[in-house]
């Protein structure tokens, strides 16, 4: 089996490079996790359908001759022929204001489109990651929150499209794994931020840096006494490859996040600082089941896969400010709107 000098797995036992399945490769997080496996010597084919993600963010792999673009939706049986050594589900609008706008079909992507991917998975021998998510956890009553957590999750409200969804595809991920079908691990994600976050999706990073930058009112909801901690896109893809590789001796999701916590409060003063703003705050009230912290125990992670997070906030948040003027941000200023205000102390 071939080997990178970090360690990094890029081939199969006959010597040819791992083609690796990525679903919602073209979303923020998926399109790193390509850019970072073609980078290791695999071969990537990217599913997506562009509901939630974008063309751009994969315009600098469609000249690669070990990039594959295959147009789809994962809630519809894949016809991909061909060879697959790996499968990467991170198919699934992440931000509330996405998933929210169309809830049946967030909660089939999660359920229908894993069901679909694990059975490829297991028609071609493939090594199958799930990308979950914190919100499994819901307004914890744990802190930090480990994987042995079973959550505190309305299972009925607004965000129980993808909480529940999400939460549905572990289990049908561990079934398929107990009963031998397919070679599965389960990344618990935590809040992720850096350069190709979409400037309108709501999420606290990216209204943070909006606002800063245009000069508009900062939106804090509630106190701003609610917490949050931010990984870095590098961190967390270097995460989750270390996680597929891995030789787990149990089962069970791994958390995967950054246990540097702050205040909402805290966390925006540091976006203004960085990018030099002095901008108002206004505060409004607190969304419908937002968590009041989040922080995850990534004991696990350090223990199964040498892995924390390298990137410090104000390193992550510097590179992630000057992508976002690069764009057309800084020449189109956006202020939320209402629906997508809702997501400005959640999100991964």
């Amino acid at each position: 089996m071939a080997r990178m000098q970090n360690g990094t797995v890029i081939s199969n036992g006959n010597g040819a490079p791992y083609v690796s399945v990525v679903a919602g490769g073209a979303g923020f997080l998926g399109s790193h996790l390509c850019e970072a496996l073609i980078a290791s010597g695999h071969q990537v084919i990217c599913v997506d359908s562009f509901v939630s993600s974008s063309r751009r963010n994969i315009r600098s792999l469609e000249s690669s001759p070990d990039f594959r673009l295959f147009e789809a939706d994962v809630c519809e049986p894949l016809g991909l022929r061909g060879r697959v050594d790996r499968v990467y589900n991170l198919a699934c609008a992440a931000s509330p204001p996405r998933y929210q706008a169309d809830p049946i079909h967030t909660m089939t992507t999660s359920v229908v489109g894993s069901l679909n991917l694990l059975r490829l998975a297991e028609a071609r021998g493939a090594r199958y990651l799930q990308a979950s998510t914190s919100e499994v956890y819901g307004d914890p009553e744990q802190h930090p929150q480990s994987e042995s957590y079973s959550g505190h999750v309305n299972c009925t409200g607004p965000r129980a499209c993808y909480d529940e969804g999400k939460r549905a595809a572990e289990a049908l991920c561990f079934d398929f794994l107990r009963l031998g079908r397919v070679d599965v691990r389960v990344a618990r994600i935590f809040n992720t931020y850096g350069p190709r976050m979409q400037p309108d999706d709501g999420r606290i990073v990216s209204n943070f840096i909006v606002q800063a930058l245009s000069g508009k009112p900062m939106t804090i909801y509630g106190t701003g006494e609610q917490t949050r901690s931010f990984c870095y896109v590098s961190d967390l893809v270097r995460g989750l490859m270390a996680l597929m590789e891995a030789r787990l001796p149990h089962e069970g999701p791994v958390n995967l996040g950054n246990p540097d916590e702050h205040r909402v409060l805290e966390f925006a003063r540091i976006v203004a600082d960085l990018v030099g703003a002095r901008n108002a705050v206004r505060h409004e009230a607190l969304p419908t089941d937002d968590p009041r912290r989040r922080c995850p125990d990534i004991s696990l992670a350090r223990e199964l896969l040498g892995w924390e997070p390298t990137v410090s906030l104000r390193d992550g948040l510097r590179e992630t400010i000057e992508w976002f003027r690069s764009t057309e941000v800084a020449s189109h200023p956006h202020d939320p709107a209402p629906e997508q205000r809702m997501a400005a102390t959640a999100g991964k």
